[in-house]
């Protein structure tokens, strides 16, 4: 399974940036998707999570800006982001859960991040 992730970019504080990540490859399912950052010197932290269902999950300090959703049938996940802060900046990673085939195992899996810079 492969992630790829498109979107980010520079934007000013306050402004609005959407990212992508596409699912593809040997997919037999796919269940939670979401996005995670990581910050200079920092760890990486969830932003926010999307099941099957549509049931969202959001990380505290983006909750009333950020929106995900995801396209089922594109395997894709999006990550609306909007009023922008400078302490968004980070690399943005999406991850998805998935298994090849009917015999395996749920496996995490994650793309190559896409760097969003928000500057004051």
């Amino acid at each position: 399974v492969q992630l790829q992730a498109s979107g980010g970019g520079l934007v000013q504080a306050g402004g609005s940036l959407r990212l992508s990540c596409a699912a593809s490859g040997r997919i037999f399912s796919i269940g939670d998707m979401g996005w995670y950052r990581q910050a200079p010197g920092k760890q990486r932290e969830l932003v926010a999570t999307v099941t099957s269902g549509g049931v969202t999950n959001y990380a505290d300090s983006v909750k009333g800006r950020f929106t995900i959703s995801r396209d089922s049938v594109k395997n894709t996940v999006y990550l609306q982001m909007n009023s922008l802060k400078p302490e968004d900046t980070a690399v943005y990673y999406c991850n998805t859960r998935a298994s090849t085939s009917w015999t395996t195992l749920m496996g995490d899996y994650w793309g190559q991040g896409t760097l969003v810079t928000v500057s004051s």
